[in-house]
């Protein structure tokens, strides 16, 4: 992990100075809309510009649980600074950080329990996600409580238990790791100076539809603005503020996101669930392929997972897509070049797909739409 980082920084850093951009190191605030003051341990300067970009990121959320306090209690942060595995980790929330930890850690011989408050695991993704991966994370043997409430968190020695509520009943579990996994929250601590601020609301930052705040030639992208936090979301936003600012039409389409989740095996949404199509009233088909019959997942062995795709009834334009497989994060963009360009089933079909690959599996799920799928078992006709 160390390595690829070092690896990642050097390359930008590179890409800097062949760009002709100039870093700065040191810790930022904002004067004005259009002056920012940098301390670092030698000096402070104050640098005057036309415009100001906040991609400040987030940091781990720590949610109001009594003892969460307590030295030792480890965030996201503190996790990818261990340098081993722990014998027994204990996760706060069943959100991605949550399962993603749980998949590495229990992968590693790592005996890991996880406490989520909502009903599901993933509870913001389609049903079809929480069920399966519950399941498989079972099978590995992780403990996982759901609809369980955290009272309180208590220390003796080197020792925490974990206190919260399950079926009407107190639960306690003891472990020398313990995971806050809650989320994250804008990261904005002194981000700003005194007498000056930008609008926000529960902690983000707000802006318009250009990325611009309460406040003239002061953007804001990412993690410290409402919306969904991922790195490449963030990136696209920066892009779309640059072109704006240099007066071009923005060249992303920021509606179509795609959502990836990196537990094994991989998790990737986009477009629209078909919870959410029911919800609006929309008449729509849904394709799916389990992918037990895959051959490339035969091959290496993978556990369930499955391919799933949302269409319009009548026109047959796809609307979103769902997958829950190896390699899901890499296959989920050919779904938004499909959505973009509002392809039908029939334009997908066009396409041969190679064999075996993991990536046939998108071809019989809407091979299966059509009645068609060499894989799948006919649908009875109605």
């Amino acid at each position: 992990k160390e390595e690829t980082s070092a690896s990642l920084r050097n390359g930008v850093e590179q890409l800097f100075k062949a760009n002709g951009v100039t870093k700065i190191k040191g810790k930022a605030q904002i004067l004005t809309n259009q002056s920012v003051l940098v301390k670092n341990e030698d000096e402070e300067t104050i640098y005057q510009t036309k415009n100001i970009l906040i991609a400040t990121g987030s940091k781990p959320f720590l949610p109001p649980i009594p003892g969460m306090e307590l030295s030792g209690i480890m965030t996201s942060d503190e996790m990818f600074q261990l340098d081993h595995a722990p014998d027994e980790l204990v996760i706060i929330g069943g959100g991605v950080i949550g399962v993603e930890f749980a998949t590495v850690f229990s992968s590693l011989g790592c005996k890991v329990t996880m406490i989520e408050a909502l009903p599901r695991l993933l509870a913001n993704l389609d049903k079809d996600f929480s069920q399966n991966l519950k399941l498989i994370l079972k099978k590995r043997g992780v403990d996982i409580h759901t609809g369980a409430s955290v009272q309180k968190i208590s220390k003796e020695g080197e020792d925490f238990t974990v206190t919260f509520i399950e079926k009407e009943k107190e639960v306690n579990v003891k472990t020398k790791y313990l995971l806050s996994a809650a989320g994250r929250s804008a990261n904005t601590d002194e981000l700003f100076a005194e007498g000056i601020s930008v609008d926000m609301e529960r902690g983000k930052i707000i802006v318009d539809e250009k990325f611009c705040t309460s406040m003239e030639h002061i953007y804001a992208i990412g993690d410290v603005i409402k919306g969904i936090q991922l790195a490449h979301v963030a990136s696209a936003q920066g892009i779309c503020v640059v072109e704006g600012i240099a007066g071009l039409e923005p060249t992303i389409n920021l509606n179509i996101v795609p959502s990836c989740v990196y537990t094994d095996p991989e998790i990737a949404s986009i477009g629209i669930t078909e919870e959410e199509a029911k919800e609006k009233g929309l008449y729509i088909e849904v394709g799916k392929f389990m992918m037990s019959a895959n051959g490339k997942s035969l091959i290496s062995k993978e556990e369930r997972g499955f391919i799933k795709i949302v269409v319009d009834k009548e026109s047959k334009v796809v609307l979103g897509a769902q997958m829950m497989c190896a390699r899901a994060t890499d296959m989920i963009g050919e779904f938004g070049t499909i959505i973009e360009n509002k392809l039908t089933v029939s334009d997908v079909l066009k396409v041969i797909r190679a064999h075996p690959t993991y990536n046939e599996g998108v071809g019989e799920a809407f091979e299966e739409l059509e009645g068609g799928a060499i894989h799948v078992a006919p649908r009875k006709k109605r």
